[in-house]
């Protein structure tokens, strides 16, 4: 066990707990809207760190390199697809869906907003919403408890399952003390540190190649430069970026921050923060294929990579990142989930009259046990890898949610019955597709984004159209 980089990382965990406990100290007399949106009085800087932190989780350090490395640039396609999508998501979904929630009776989480964007009175479409949540923010979470647990497995040699425990205990902690603030807080320090890491890692390593102070490995698979790959990777890669536009953790992003001055300028620095990360990722398993040659388990790259370089302690507060990646995304999704269950479930079916600090509890309670049980998915070890369970959560989203979101912001016809349908064809088309035709090599949210688009625009087309009083709240909203 190397003691500096242990307590580098014991340090870095402290100080995130201490940041729940500030805002768990701050919250005295705090409502739903403080807790699950920061009372939408987020500045642009911490909406876009945390927004990009909450979405590059620790596959962007562990499984994206290790893709690349194993297999060459032609995997480089999931990061293109990335980058173009969290663009688009910025440029043309954020502005409406901030104004669109506000204007539907100043929605708070997604299944609200999808409900109250079409006046609704039924509470269908939020519990469809929040099972979903559950299930898949469940399966997310447990790809960031796992890679903690890889992290302490290869640096410290500590037990994985122990490690895994240690982590979700702290992400538990600062998610259930300090709420949506503490998460976006907590998320903007980690979104500078896996910064850093990127930037400084794969740069120093191609520095030592260059001067000749480490001789580069010349064992490259076959066509590992080319970004040439079979169609049906290079569809897939692309399609990765259609999950932004339902990526609840992320989108809710939007929602929070305080003005569309401020939303303008997250754009810019959200942007900009996502395409320096998906660029100096790539380039971390090319130069961690030349540096390092050929290694057991292509996942632990970029940890190889900065601990051959940098003495203990510079290393324990670069490999932190991974922390920072795997934590940044596990606290936003258990909020996402907490929250759905809270206001869109247990206050509308259970509990119509519950106060403000008995919703807040209610909300701590689901993210203990929504961890708890991703903890055990993690732990198990016929789980699968990281990228692949991240990839599997990322599908369902985007299949059952990007479609009926976009719709809702830009399409004036779009119904309840609509987008209902949306959601659930895209999301069962998803898991279909995964179980019975993952062997097509397509995936499975491309077939389920476009299934659920046909079925929103057709179940709309039949139930006819909006009331006048939808229709003028659409008016409204898009007007600004």
């Amino acid at each position: 066990m190397n003691y500096a980089e242990l307590f580098v990382f014991m340090l870095y965990l402290v100080a995130m707990i201490g940041i729940g406990l500030y805002f768990f100290m701050r919250s005295k007399g705090a409502n739903e809207k403080d807790y699950f949106l920061g009372g939408r009085q987020m500045g642009a800087w911490v909406s876009a760190l945390s927004a990009g932190a909450s979405d590059m989780s620790a596959w962007v350090l562990m499984g994206l390199p290790a893709s690349i490395y194993a297999a060459g640039l032609g995997k480089a396609w999931i990061a293109i697809g990335l980058m173009i999508g969290y663009a688009l998501s910025w440029i043309f979904e954020a502005p409406r869906l901030r104004r669109f929630s506000i204007e539907a009776n100043d929605s708070i989480t997604i299944p609200q907003y999808l409900t109250n964007r079409f006046l609704s009175k039924s509470r269908a479409l939020q519990i469809v919403c929040a099972v979903i949540f559950i299930v898949a923010y469940t399966i997310y979470a447990a790809s960031s408890i796992k890679a903690c647990g890889t992290l302490f497995n290869t640096v410290l040699g500590m037990n994985a399952t122990v490690a895994m425990y240690l982590a979700a205990a702290i992400i538990i902690g600062y998610t259930f003390l300090g709420g949506f603030s503490a998460v976006c807080w907590t998320d903007f320090f980690q979104g500078l540190l896996m910064l850093a890491a990127l930037m400084i890692a794969p740069i120093f390593a191609w520095s030592l190649i260059k001067s000749g102070q480490v001789q580069a490995s010349t064992a490259f698979p076959e066509h590992f430069w080319s970004f040439a790959a079979d169609w049906r990777d290079i569809l897939s890669g692309l399609g990765w970026g259609l999950g932004y536009f339902g990526m609840p953790h992320i989108i809710i992003r939007f929602m929070s921050v305080r003005s569309d001055k401020e939303l303008r300028k997250s754009s810019v620095i959200g942007i900009s923060w996502t395409l320096i990360i998906l660029v100096m990722s790539v380039l971390s398993a090319c130069v961690g294929r030349m540096f390092l040659g050929e290694i057991s388990d292509s996942a632990t790259v970029f940890i190889q990579l900065t601990r051959h370089i940098f003495p203990p302690l510079v290393s324990g507060i670069l490999l932190s990142a991974i922390l920072a990646a795997s934590m940044s995304t596990a606290d936003s999704q258990l909020l996402a989930a907490s929250s759905a269950f809270a206001s869109d479930v247990y206050k509308p079916v259970f509990r119509p009259k519950a106060t403000d600090k008995e919703m807040l509890w209610a909300g701590r309670a689901v993210v203990i046990g929504i961890a708890v049980i991703a903890l055990v998915i993690a732990s198990n070890p016929n789980s699968g890898t990281i990228m692949g369970l991240v990839e599997n959560a990322w599908g369902v989203f985007g299949a059952a949610f990007g479609p009926a979101i976009l719709l809702s912001l830009f399409w004036r016809d779009l119904t309840f019955p609509g987008a209902t349908a949306g959601i659930i064809v895209g999301a069962a088309a998803d898991i279909m597709w995964l179980t019975f035709l993952s062997s097509t090599g397509i995936y499975e949210i491309i077939p389920g984004f476009v299934l659920g688009m046909i079925a929103a625009v057709a179940f709309s087309k039949l139930s006819g159209k909006p009331d006048k009083d939808v229709q003028a709240l659409f008016d409204r909203a898009s007007r600004g």
